[in-house]
């Protein structure tokens, strides 16, 4: 427990807003990793959480705006120079550990990272899958970004939030390509297809990528959309 609190001090003196550990033996049967011996040497990992400006989230409309690829970049940046001090902070005591950069892909055919940030984030107790796929925090709801330290450091893992989602469609009535199926789930999806019409968001996300001043795979609406998100913006 004393590592685990130490290394969470680490974290948000570091710039992270949430910070949770997960244990990494569920994803050691069958979950898809790239390369597939990644998880191997490794027994728990770092979740790591920056919020996002509300500001700037409150004023996408129907796509991304440039100040909101840009604030992804930035964003991206500083989860990345988190993760390096926890490495660093990891390395000084001892134990191994390597970092999964925000915005890293591993699979461009298919989309896929070299793990899901959402599936260690839900297990680090950062907040629930959404019917959007992404992670709706407590406190800020899906205004966040996401990076992964996996280590074999011997850390308390976190336990999982309760879905919150209920009966609640605002996302799915946002989308802007209708996208999302409104499918709740318990504990997480049993596939991408599972909650969404994942090939229209692919591509409306490879469309805002070629709009000037955007150049990232981005949306951004259903983020704006989220309830959670807003409850907090506006108080």
């Amino acid at each position: 427990m004393e590592l685990a609190r130490r290394l969470k001090t680490v974290a948000k003196k570091a710039g992270a807003d949430l910070v949770g550990i997960a244990d990494l033996a569920p994803f050691k049967e069958g979950w898809p990793v790239i390369p597939q011996d990644l998880l191997a040497p490794y027994t728990g990992a770092v979740s790591v959480a920056v919020h996002l400006d509300d500001e700037i989230i409150g004023a996408i409309q129907d796509g991304p705006t440039a100040d909101y690829a840009r604030h992804y970049r930035e964003v991206n940046s500083a989860l990345d120079g988190i993760t390096e001090q926890i490495l660093t902070w990891i390395a000084g005591r001892g134990f191994r550990a390597a970092a999964i950069p925000a915005s890293h892909i591993a699979d461009e055919l298919n989309l896929l990272g070299s793990l899901s940030h959402k599936a260690i984030a839900r297990m680090a107790g950062i907040g629930w899958q959404g019917k959007s796929l992404l992670i709706v925090s407590p406190q800020f709801g899906p205004r966040i970004r996401l990076a992964t330290v996996i280590t074999d450091m011997p850390l308390e893992a976190d336990r999982p939030v309760r879905n919150r989602c209920g009966t609640c469609k605002v996302c799915t009535e946002a989308c802007p390509v209708s996208a999302i199926r409104n499918v709740r789930t318990e504990s997480c999806y049993e596939d991408r297809e599972a909650a969404l019409h994942f090939g229209r968001c692919v591509n409306r996300t490879r469309e805002n990528k070629t709009k000037p001043g955007i150049g990232a795979l981005i949306c951004g609406v259903c983020v704006r959309a989220c309830p959670f998100g807003n409850r907090r913006r506006n108080g």
